[in-house]
């Protein structure tokens, strides 16, 4: 039988979780992608703690006028910016089993953008 989207995308996600894992030197920024939003949070999973979260919901970036993609790289750029305050400078990239394109690359190099090394 033929997988779902969902199902295809859980096994990658699960390959990649695998792999990729976020510490206090080097943490995870993982994103989640909706069909109209997009969240991104930057995560230590040594101590399962959030260091550093933006999505296309908050307030200054909602109002922001653009295509997804266009708003995905100001999410990326808003936590990019958060966790560099927080003191991180390095993170490892969890794209969640979604394809290295569009929305979530737009994101990745909002990040790097702002200052994180990856």
């Amino acid at each position: 039988m033929a997988l779902t989207k969902n199902q295809r995308r859980t096994r990658i996600k699960n390959r990649i979780r695998k792999i990729v894992s976020g510490t206090e030197t080097r943490p995870r920024l993982s994103v989640f992608r909706s069909n109209k939003e997009i969240y991104a949070q930057v995560v230590n999973d040594v101590t399962g703690e959030t260091i550093a979260a933006a999505s296309s919901r908050d307030k200054d970036i909602a109002k922001s006028k653009g295509n997804k993609t266009e708003i995905a790289a100001l999410v990326g750029k808003a936590v990019g910016e958060k966790a560099i305050k927080a003191g991180v400078e390095s993170i490892s990239f969890d794209r969640g089993g979604y394809l290295y394109h569009g929305r979530v690359k737009s994101l990745a190099d909002g990040a790097r953008e702002a200052g994180l090394k990856f």
